[in-house]
């Protein structure tokens, strides 16, 4: 190497450190840092620590990864509640509170936050959480290995850089400026472990059953495929004495068993192999929660109502199914569905009609628009506007040879006295509706794979400040292809174009305008049919289950979840894990049922939160 090359590179290191120092990202001045360590407390300081807490699940999961093909299950809930984000969302006041953040600030830009990161974090393996986790999230999301469309896509055209500053300390920058509330939820990140996943062509095959580490109470324990997964609490979890975790997440143990039979699950409650059991279903309220166990006390029942945004319920149609993809059609057949008699009889008046496909939501809800309502004359109109207009001999109507007949898969049996409540009253506009109950990871595959003709199934609510499922369950990039939870294949450029400008808009009020032309526009296109809504929990429990004074929060929408459940955002915190065990009362109350003694029955209505319908 010649003379001159030498100090060439020589005089480069010199100036390595002040080039380094120069590209080293620096925080915006002026940042206005916040915390909230001042809203009440919502744990009970007396509630004990220990004890197995078992619960239930009807299918064993595909997976145990938490994106990619098959992510989706049913168990998957499990998972998620029992992961941190950076923020979470008081249940009751509904303000921002620290969680892997112990601080957050806004950029002048309006589409920034910048979060100083929570040093006593760690993942279940004991290592430290840091800004490179964070990081490492873009490379994971943004991955072809993951194989999942979604998260591809959320973590480019919506979150689109991640910046670390220093170990313990990040800004997230969004693609489009939102009011604070919003923008701080909408890039609520969840970490991923850098030193655990290893990014290949073979990663969806190689993380099926790998059990990632997590960040929340618990981690799983053991697994017995096909009969049930078990968590094991963390005794060292560090945020064992924060303020909104202290108290909280109390079993040493949660069992998540497999039953497949609701009814079975049941028996299986009443035998005192199960701690509680949710009753929403009126023929569970009415019928079974009652008896010896109920009056001597054993078991207590408790109605609580709440306020949350309510899950999307109802029929899901595939307009690429050749009938469907008739809009009159469409039309005829949420004519042809008799609600109003299911929510009357076999409902028995408990239920209310969802409204729309993001009812609760405040002022992003329409409340002008109504779901259709059974009209046999405005279904016979729509069904002949379709060219169905013969009936067969047996009612059915046919066009061009074809029966107007179509089928319902759904993975849960019991809506099927509630599905055969609405097939009897469709036939009546000649419209046949055949069932196809699956086992729930069957069905689950059906659908997300797009081989159904009508889905009848519910999706969880997503929360947050604001609806923020239009793109995914409606924009044309989903459509006619699997994997992804546009089911309906819904492909209209005017409602493209409507969520392209949500996704964009920054005013809180055009935010609000667009919202209700979107919902106008999923309305009009009909191939979502809403069904109805449970605005409360209602469950049984054994008496050794202990809850709070004020039994739950705002947010309580099971007050047995073990997790940190029950989130109104996408975010861990919510109002899960109040509950404990009395192993003492366990041990009085399995002496009382060998000696026949009683205790005062427990049959609570709680409507501290009850919203009264519009």
């Amino acid at each position: 190497m010649s003379k001159w090359v030498k100090l060439f590179f020589s005089g480069c290191l010199m100036f390595l450190p002040f080039l380094a120092r120069a590209e080293a990202p620096t925080l915006p001045a002026n940042l206005q840092w916040q915390t909230n360590d001042t809203d009440p407390v919502f744990a009970d300081p007396n509630a004990k620590r220990g004890g197995r807490f078992r619960t239930v699940m009807l299918s064993f999961p595909p997976t145990l990864r938490m994106v990619g093909p098959d992510a989706s299950n049913a168990f998957s809930g499990f998972l998620r509640e029992n992961t941190m984000s950076l923020v979470g969302q008081h249940p009751t006041t509904l303000n921002p509170i620290p969680g892997l953040a112990t601080h957050w600030a806004f950029g002048a830009d309006g589409k920034s936050v910048y979060f100083k990161l929570d040093p006593d974090a760690r993942w279940s393996d004991g290592v430290r959480i840091t800004a490179d986790d964070y990081l490492f999230v873009l490379e994971f999301m943004r991955s072809k290995f993951i194989v999942d469309p979604w998260y591809n896509n959320y973590y480019s055209e919506v979150i689109t850089d991640i910046i670390k500053f220093d170990d313990y300390t990040i800004g997230v920058i969004g693609a489009n400026s939102r009011p604070p509330t919003e923008l701080l939820f909408e890039l609520n990140l969840q970490p991923e472990p850098k030193h655990f996943h290893k990014l290949d062509e073979n990663w969806v095959d190689n993380y099926n059953w790998k059990i990632e580490p997590n960040t929340g109470p618990y981690a799983i324990d053991s697994i017995r495929k096909g009969k049930y997964v078990e968590f094991k609490r963390k005794a060292d979890w560090w945020a064992n004495n924060k303020r909104y975790f202290a108290h909280r997440f109390n079993p040493d143990y949660v069992r998540v068993k497999v039953i497949r039979d609701m009814n079975v699950a049941y028996q299986n409650f009443t035998k005192g192999e199960l701690d509680s059991f949710g009753l929403t279903l009126p023929r569970l309220w009415y019928k079974k929660a009652n008896g010896v166990p109920y009056d001597s006390g054993y078991i207590g029942k408790i109605k609580f109502f709440n306020d949350v945004p309510q899950s999307p319920q109802g029929f899901f149609l595939n307009e690429d199914d050749p009938i469907l993809a008739d809009p009159n059609v469409r039309y005829g057949i949420a004519y042809s569905l008799n609600f109003a008699k299911l929510l009357k009889t076999v409902l028995r008046g408990d239920y209310e009609r969802l409204q729309t496909m993001n009812d609760g939501y405040g002022d992003y809800t329409n409340h002008d628009i109504k779901p259709r309502e059974f009209d046999l004359a405005k279904a016979n109109h729509f069904f002949e506007q379709a060219g169905w207009n013969r009936r067969g001999g047996d009612g059915v109507r046919i066009k061009n040879g074809q029966r107007l007949s179509l089928r319902i898969s759904y993975g849960n049996g019991e809506s099927t006295d509630r599905l055969i409540l609405l097939k009897q009253e469709a036939a009546n506009a000649g419209l046949e509706l055949t069932l196809q109950l699956l086992d729930g990871t069957a069905a689950f595959k059906q659908i997300s794979e797009k081989k159904h003709q009508i889905a009848w199934l519910a999706f969880g609510s997503g929360g947050g400040a604001a609806p923020s499922s239009y793109w995914e369950f409606f924009h044309s990039v989903n459509a006619h292809k699997p994997q992804t939870n546009n089911i309906t294949n819904t492909d209209n450029k005017t409602l493209d174009n409507k969520i392209d400008a949500y996704k964009a808009a920054t005013d809180l009020q055009q935010r609000i305008k667009l919202a209700h032309e979107i919902e106008q526009l999923i309305y009009e296109d009909c191939g979502f049919i809403p069904g109805y809504k449970v605005p409360y929990s209602r469950q049984a429990f054994w008496r050794w289950l202990k809850l709070p004074a004020a039994l739950g929060t705002k947010s309580s929408e099971d007050l047995f979840d073990p997790f940190g459940g029950n989130v109104i955002a996408d975010s861990f915190g919510g109002s899960g894990g109040l509950f404990w065990i009395d192993e003492a009362e366990k041990e009085k109350v399995q002496k009382a049922r060998i000696l026949g003694e009683k205790f005062p029955p427990i049959n609570i209505v709680d409507e501290t939160w009850r919203v009264k319908p519009q």
